[in-house]
């Protein structure tokens, strides 16, 4: 009997998720998920494999601007080789891939209207569709799909432009997300916003003691202000994160994903991150 309780308790976690995911006939939308945050997390094709995700974020290019033509890709100790290969896996899959720039650590900033269009040349022969002799490209003919603005710090001059200057570099379109703050507005991405070239944004609702998942009038600002943008409940998979922020699964649900549903351009969640998400099989059961 000992044994058999034990087994329940092992499994709670995974029967939670399942019921997040199942608790409405319209479920939870997409499930995008940060990866590149812990070298224990796994490779990125494990993730894909999962069956969880919809979307994998890249993260982070760490370093841009400020360096002059020098950037830095973080992926926290995950080897390059293989990465190529893996986004080719998830894309067969159809999962969505995407780089993210910034991030909550590191050093960059736009000082100019010249780095923001260098940054931009960089990011399309480096990773996206377009090529250049002479440049390296760290996921080799790889291919991904769009870049996420994850900006933390540093001036908000001239993301706008960078948009701007992605957006035109293909006649395929190139996916543009944000990941942003809890309280509307950010003030780092407000000008980027603005172009209207965002199809997603990601709202952490984390990382801010005066803005977390029990503030359904923040989420809601950024989706009024953002109606052709589908956003993204961002949340984290682990109380190790932020203990104050952190949801069980069926507090997700009843208190956030069933408000949220309802709004016209909700389009899923946003797991922070696949580490702690494969650990602790908040939404993944693998």
């Amino acid at each position: 009997m000992a044994s058999g309780r034990s087994l329940l308790v092992l499994l709670l976690p995974i029967l939670m998720a399942a019921a997040v995911l199942s608790a409405s006939a319209a479920g939870p939308g997409d499930i995008a998920v940060f990866w590149g945050r812990n070298k224990e997390e796994g490779t990125l094709r494990e993730a894909c494999d999962t069956g969880t995700y919809n979307t994998v974020i890249i993260s982070f290019l760490t370093g841009f601007g400020n360096y002059g033509n020098k950037y830095t890709l973080n992926l926290s100790g995950h080897p390059l080789a293989g990465v190529g290969d893996d986004i080719k896996h998830c894309k067969s899959k159809g999962i969505l891939v995407l780089l993210s720039i910034g991030g909550p650590n590191g050093t960059y900033s736009l000082p100019s209207p010249q780095s923001a269009f260098s940054l931009a040349d960089y990011l399309w022969t480096s990773f996206l569709g377009g090529s250049h002799t002479g440049v390296h490209r760290p996921f080799g003919d790889a291919v991904i799909d769009g870049v996420d603005f994850y900006i933390d710090q540093g001036g908000a001059d001239h993301y706008d432009e960078l948009a701007r200057r992605l957006a035109s570099l293909s006649y395929n379109k190139v996916t543009l997300s944000a990941t942003v703050r809890c309280r509307y507005p950010d003030p780092h991405m407000t000008s980027a916003l603005a172009t209207g070239l965002f199809s997603r944004v990601h709202v952490r609702l984390y990382g801010d003691l005066k803005c977390t998942w029990a503030d359904r009038e923040a989420f809601e600002a950024w989706a009024v202000a953002y109606p052709a943008s589908k956003m993204f409940v961002g949340v984290v998979a682990s109380p190790d994160v932020d203990q104050d922020a952190y949801m069980f699964q069926k507090d997700l649900y009843y208190n956030v994903l069933q408000f949220a549903q309802k709004l016209p351009n909700y389009g899923g969640l946003m797991i922070w991150n696949r580490y702690y998400d494969k650990r602790d099989h908040y939404i993944s059961s693998s």
